[in-house]
């Protein structure tokens, strides 16, 4: 062991080619139905950025490195406090993806995701602040390592996190020593993923352990054998494959090469602690290690093997080439699988990353070694990897007990070790068991191989049923808690309450859930009665009931109420309850410090401490309990050591000491953790305090959010400074109107409710209080606050903006929607946002296409910040029959697509060229109609997508197949007809990018016609007929189990109508192929009626024969 090169840990600004990001919308994004890795995309209160640079420029980036013998890691606090790159100096191999630019893609809840490094993903995937700077601390321990703290605490749900990317002097593996925290005083949910990215090529493969025979999709919604796919899995038959399992032939799709499109799947189960991926050209890789029992997640994704996926990676890098993500999860198995985190709790983890080299394919690692065997006749091929120095390892081989051979060897992480035992007999691998040993006998690594059975393949999850289906009101409770615990997208916890409450109104849990549902949506005096019907149940028959948590609740609620006596009396029988034992005394030591009961509010602070020591709140408050007395010092060093991050303690060691350096240091001036730290005071009682903690940011900081004024001017209103707090409200009126720092947290009602009564006027506050509402769902409210604010001042567009929103989505008035969003764009011109969504309003509306692209044109320059107002732009050309400007736009310009929206720009790009090429043909020139045809084939790089695999291409192999047929070339127009008559041949709903749209059977149809299959020609079209037919009168409700909705809109489709106008436009197209025209044209009238800019109709009218002009003449006459 080399004691003498201890581990360093530095900070070093470092120079990063980076491509820059657009500023912060100020128009708060409210996407509660949005999906996003398979659960809610909700952004709000984050910002939304949406606009990536087009140029890259060299940009001085704040690092910390960290070194020993045998890494160097650099990290990037200001990047959500990544791990950018890990570099194994033994081989100078970076063993996880060193991207050496920063190139932000649409990727991240918010906008800017980039690639590369290891990412740490909490509370949810992909973390909120991915792209955004983390407090941070460097330490040396005393052991010789070096250590570099991470910390956050989410703006979106208050959780708290930090953790510390740490080297020790003779480990050649990164350690991470994880703490989750719930500073909030409700149950909260979270995940925890680290996501080392690996790069990859034809010579990768990922190694997960020898027990996992299957893996998922999102939300277990889809299942594959593993490691040979032997089913179709992400639309791909992997059945034909070269691979075999038992008696199937499949593809091994641990190869990255094998996986043609983006792709996830997630280990059904595994009772090993690994995890890891392996260069076979360089014989190095990387390995994750941690405890199966809490990170039983184990992940891999790729962007895919084929042109989809080489867009991608040239959005998100310039030269370092493609990568897969090796996800590697804690407390979850899946994506979405939230775990609950109670009120106070923490809950800490330690994950190890590692390089290893030499061993191939292994069968178990663990921290100190890593071991794989091959079995081959009667010779046992051993292959080891050591972390650290160690002399004298003991290997040996085993069957049933009986030692079979040994051997010893000097382990280095320099270098890989590989023997070989001769058996006495041909031995079955799963008979023999490899064992590593340090010279002490300590074990290493073990490993005895599966038997090699085939498992049987787990079912794929299946979606909740409705309300009305479940048959018990335990099924309705579970499923509603399951909603809220997963943060499901599109489906209501409360309508599963409500419905359980409707057959049994007392039921405890019901009840319970129903009121603390009820008071994270700001309603704490409609919570009171849910909270007291659950009590009054549960104490029928026994005044000491099980579960103390609706008491607990209802002490919540009643302290929001000001209902001091009643909350100390609910939370201190609470405690009678040992789950609920310590957030109650903690409540009763706020409760009690406020009432300047000192000595009971310590005993209660240390009675919380002794159930959960880890209880960051609670230390503060001790600390601030024992200021002026001689044992402050001592606890303030003793949690600060515990938690670095603890930045009231801080603040209390700032006072005493009048000295804030320390505290400064750590804190990096974010307004939403001196918010968090001013309301721990509030609850203190000591409005004196938080009114400091707010003052000093301010002193600080040029320019502070309104939300920081606002609260200083509570807190001096509290302490009857009245003049002081008039000016801190005025000064939130200055800052409101471009602020993007959103009001979210339950005790901004009560500081906007005062600001709104206290200052005439205050426009800003009836904003902020609206925003808050609204994401709460409490649209009511928020409209009435959002109206307040325009009376106090009518020229506030992002209100008007806002009120557009809620008339529409909440009170179905368009027309209302359509004046208040006008109003907003009025007010402001410059707003490309705005008036982006302003187009989508006309859209809903069914205005004209015409009077759409005349606005658009008017404001030319605010389309071209924009891609989605651009390509609007360009498919209002496309609708209007002017391809061939369509075409220029679409090929003049960079476009940078969010994932999971892929498709819209090369469908109009096909649209462009595919009608050109008609117009062509039709006037005697078939070259250039070829030449059209042959490029929409062919998607140009500026288009920022590349095509998936089995992309179906009917119609343009269809018009290609025509166009030779008018050249009288019988053997391509054959050709080109057969490729169009191939493909899918079962119509589906259209909702995703690589679902089948209903043309691609339309001109199957067509192809076989021409090829005279007249029967399958019909079959095609009769398919299009009965699928209308028999699907128009759905219910249709968005997937239960989506991971990603591509339409990033404000205003909310009618799934109904959508469903019903795709279903004519299926019976439209299968009757024009069985030439049922007079059907065709009432399909499309009734279509245009509906919809005017049906792109598919606007192209497809035409082929009415001479009867088109009816519907030609049924959209002049409609618009």
């Amino acid at each position: 062991m080399n004691t003498n090169y201890n581990a360093r840990v530095w900070q070093e600004p470092v120079t990063i080619p980076t491509y820059g990001v657009g500023s912060p919308d100020p128009n708060p994004m409210f996407l509660d139905k949005r999906v996003y890795q398979g659960s809610s995309g909700a952004v709000y209160p984050f910002p939304v950025v949406d606009r990536i640079e087009d140029e890259k420029h060299d940009k001085e980036w704040q690092a910390v490195f960290l070194e020993n013998e045998y890494l160097k890691v650099m990290v990037l606090p200001e990047l959500g406090g990544r791990i950018q790159m890990a570099l194994d100096k033994t081989n100078d191999y970076h063993f996880v993806y060193y991207n050496r630019v920063i190139k932000p893609a649409l990727v991240g809840l918010a906008g800017p995701w980039i690639s590369g490094g290891i990412e740490f993903n909490w509370p949810q995937h992909h973390r909120p602040n991915t792209y955004g700077p983390v407090d941070f601390h460097l330490e040396t321990g005393d052991d010789g390592s070096a250590t570099v703290w991470c910390h956050e605490i989410d703006r979106m749900h208050r959780t708290e996190c930090r953790y510390g990317i740490r080297l020790y002097p003779d480990r050649a593996y990164i350690e991470i020593n994880a703490h989750v925290a719930n500073r909030t005083s409700l149950p909260q949910t979270f995940l925890w993923w680290a996501n080392p990215a690996v790069a990859v090529d034809e010579n990768h493969q990922s190694v997960f352990p020898p027990d996992v025979s299957a893996v998922l999709d999102h939300g277990k919604r889809d299942v594959s054998t593993f490691p040979i796919a032997t089913g179709t899995y992400y639309k791909v038959d992997y059945s034909t494959g070269e691979d075999q399992i038992g008696d199937q032939r499949g593809t091994d799709i641990s190869r990255y090469r094998n996986i043609p499109v983006p792709t996830s799947y997630m280990a059904h189960k595994s009772d090993y602690d690994f995890v890891g991926t392996y260069d076979h050209g360089r014989q190095a890789g990387l390995l994750h290690v941690c405890d199966h029992h809490v990170s039983p997640g184990k992940k891999q994704w790729t962007w895919g093997n084929g042109e989809f996926g080489q867009a991608w990676d040239r959005h998100l890098t310039d030269k370092d080439g493609p990568y897969i993500e090796l996800m590697c999860g804690v407390y979850t198995d899946n994506q979405p699988d939230f775990t609950w985190l109670m009120p106070g709790e923490q809950k800490s983890f330690t994950q190890y990353f590692m390089p290893y080299k030499g061993v191939g394919l292994i069968g178990n690692a663990t921290t100190d070694a890593a071991v794989g065997m091959d079995v081959v006749d009667s010779r046992a091929d051993v292959r080891i990897y050591t972390t650290s120095r160690n002399e004298n390892v003991r290997v040996s081989l085993t069957s049933g007990g009986t030692l079979i051979g040994e051997v010893k060897f000097n382990a280095d992480p320099h270098q890989h070790f590989e023997t070989s035992f001769d058996l006495s007999r041909p031995f079955a691998a799963s008979e023999l068991t490899v064992t590593v040993e340090d010279c002490e006998g300590r074990k290493l690594v073990s490993w005895t191989p599966p038997d090699g059975a085939v498992h049987e393949v787990p079912d794929a999850a299946t979606a909740i049923d409705s309300p009305d289906e479940l048959d018990s009101v335990e099924s309705l409770f579970l499923a509603g808690q399951h909603i809220e615990q997963y943060r499901h997208a599109t489906r209501r916890a409360m309508q599963y309450y409500d419905e359980g409450l409707r057959r049994d109104s007392g039921d405890i849990r019901l009840n319970n859930a129903k009121g603390k549902l009820l008071f994270r949506q700001g309603q704490f005096a409609k919570s009171i009665r849910y909270f007291e019907r659950a009590i009054e149940r549960m104490t029928r028959h026994n005044l000491n009931p099980y579960d103390g948590e609706p008491l607990y609740n209802l002490g919540l609620a009643k302290t929001m109420l000001s209902e001091h006596d009643a909350a100390y009396d609910a939370f201190y029988k609470a405690t009678w309850n040992a789950a609920w034992a310590s957030p109650a005394y903690f409540e009763l030591a706020r409760l009690a410090t406020r009432q300047g009961k000192r000595d009971e509010a310590e005993q209660f602070c240390k009675r919380c401490l002794a159930s959960n020591v880890n209880h960051s709140q609670a230390s503060h408050l001790l600390v601030y309990l024992s200021r002026g007395t001689q044992n402050q010092s001592e606890l303030v060093d003793r949690e600060v050591t515990r938690n670095p991050f603890n930045f009231g303690v801080l603040f209390e060691q700032a006072i005493v000491r009048n000295d804030y350096t320390e505290y400064e240091a750590v804190l990096r001036d974010d307004p939403n953790t001196v918010i968090e730290i001013a309301i721990d005071y509030a609850a203190f009682g000591d409005f004196d305090t938080a009114s400091k903690v707010l003052a000093h940011l301010i002193a600080n900081v040029d320019r502070v959010p309104a939300m920081i004024h606002y609260y200083l001017a509570y807190y001096q209103q509290m302490l009857g400074l009245d003049d002081e707090a008039g000016m801190q409200r005025k000064s939130a009126r200055l800052a409101g109107e471009k602020d993007v720092y959103f009001a979210n947290k339950l005790e901004d009602i009560a500081v906007l409710r005062s600001a709104m009564a206290c200052s005439e006027g205050d426009f800003v506050a009836a904003y902020q209080l609206g925003n808050l509402w609204y994401d709460r769902r409490q649209y009511d409210e928020a409209i009435e606050c959002w109206e307040e604010s325009i009376k106090l001042n009518p020229n506030f567009p992002t209100v008007w903006r806002n009120l557009s929103l809620a008339y529409f989505n909440q009170r179905s008035d368009g027309n209302r929607a359509w004046s208040a969003m006008e109003k907003a764009f009025e007010l402001n011109r410059k707003d490309p946002r705005v008036l982006f969504e302003l187009d989508q309003l006309a859209l809903s509306l069914v205005h004209h296409p015409n009077r759409r692209l005349q606005r658009l044109q008017e404001n030319r320059d605010l389309v071209d910040a924009r891609d989605d107002l651009y390509l609007q732009l360009c498919t209002l050309h496309n609708l209007l029959g002017e391809h061939a400007i369509a075409l220029d736009l679409l090929l003049a310009r960079e476009f940078r697509p969010w994932e999971g929206g892929e498709g819209k720009v090369p469908a109009q790009y096909v649209v462009a060229r595919v009608q050109l090429a008609q117009q062509a043909l039709e006037k005697g020139d078939p070259a250039e109609a070829i030449e059209h045809l042959e490029l929409a084939l062919q998607w140009p790089r500026n288009l920022g997508e590349g095509k998936l695999v089995g992309a179906q291409e009917n119609e343009i192999h269809y018009h290609l197949g025509c166009v030779y047929e008018s050249l009288g070339d019988t053997a391509n127009a054959t050709r080109y007809f057969e490729a169009a008559s191939e493909g899918l041949g079962e119509p589906t709903s259209a909702m995703y990018y690589n679902d089948q749209p209903p043309e691609t059977i339309y001109y199957q149809g067509l192809a076989q016609a021409k090829l005279n299959n007249h029967a399958q020609a019909v079959d095609r079209f009769q398919r299009l007929v009965d699928y209308g037919k028999q699907h128009f009168d759905d219910d249709v409700t968005i997937d239960y189990f989506a991971v990603s909705l591509p339409l990033f809109l404000v205003f909310e489709a009618d799934l109904i109508q959508n469903n019903q106008i795709h279903c004519r436009y299926m019976m439209a197209l299968g009757a024009l192929g069985l030439g049922r025209i007079e059907e065709a044209i009432e399909q499309f009238v009734a279509i245009l009626e509906r919809d005017p800019a049906h792109m598919g109709v606007a192209l497809h009218r035409h082929r009415e024969s001479d009867r088109s002009n009816k519907v030609q003449s049924s959209v002049v006459s409609h618009n």
